[in-house]
């Protein structure tokens, strides 16, 4: 089965942040989305711990450790940018002043609600950070995850769910899905596929989800 790669799934995402947005990453798999910004667009990230206005990840050698994003990556600073207490950041995020917010999930139901923080299970670590205010003060959010977990090849490996079964962090609050397989928007309407990795029909998706799909596509413009 064709997939998108990590750097793959990173430029698709970008390509749908407008210009002017103001953007969190989150830790992990989102992060990525920051080296393939399009330079035509003036995107102001945003990082929990008090950044505003990141850039791409800097160069080898040219770490500066005392400037990190949330997951205490090194990051870069575009001009213009500025530091500030994580309170006054939480505040940016809770009083609704982020256009769009990228996080992983471990499951994503289709109604929208998110699970991030933790799998229930007894020796797993949770690791729920700012995931509730960001996922649900922002405009949008939008996952990054694989479709399937790891080892899985069929529709009961997949993360996108009727009903999530790990502890919440946010509830119908994503608006769209980007896996290694397909982008798919949640709304009332239905789960709606607007892409799918090149070679992978609407049906073999379909079989490997767990919830209904409606194929949404128009001409795709490839990575």
């Amino acid at each position: 089965m064709n997939r998108w790669t990590r750097e793959q799934m990173a430029r698709r995402v970008a390509r749908d942040i407008e210009d002017g947005m103001v953007v969190n990453l989150g830790i992990g798999l989102p992060t990525l989305v920051a080296n393939h910004l399009p330079a035509d667009r003036e995107v102001i990230l945003h990082s929990e711990n008090g950044v505003l206005g990141m850039g791409p990840a800097p160069a080898a050698g040219a770490e500066d450790y005392d400037l990190i994003n949330a997951g205490k990556q090194p990051v870069t600073l575009l001009p213009g940018g500025s530091f500030f207490h994580h309170a006054d950041s939480f505040a940016m995020m809770r009083g609704g002043h982020l256009d769009v917010c990228v996080l992983g999930a471990f499951q994503v139901a289709a109604n929208g609600d998110l699970a991030n923080w933790h799998t229930g299970a007894p020796d797993a670590i949770p690791a729920v950070g700012g995931a509730m205010d960001l996922a649900i003060g922002a405009k949008r959010t939008w996952i990054m995850m694989d479709h399937l977990t790891k080892g899985g090849v069929d529709a009961s490996a997949s993360k996108l769910v009727p009903a999530c079964s790990y502890p919440l962090t946010g509830v119908g609050c994503v608006s769209r899905v980007y896996t290694d397989l397909a982008v798919i928007d949640l709304d009332p309407a239905g789960s709606r596929v607007i892409d799918i990795v090149e070679g992978l029909g609407f049906e073999a998706l379909q079989q490997v989800t767990a919830i209904p799909l409606v194929d949404a596509r128009t001409t795709p413009l490839g990575l």
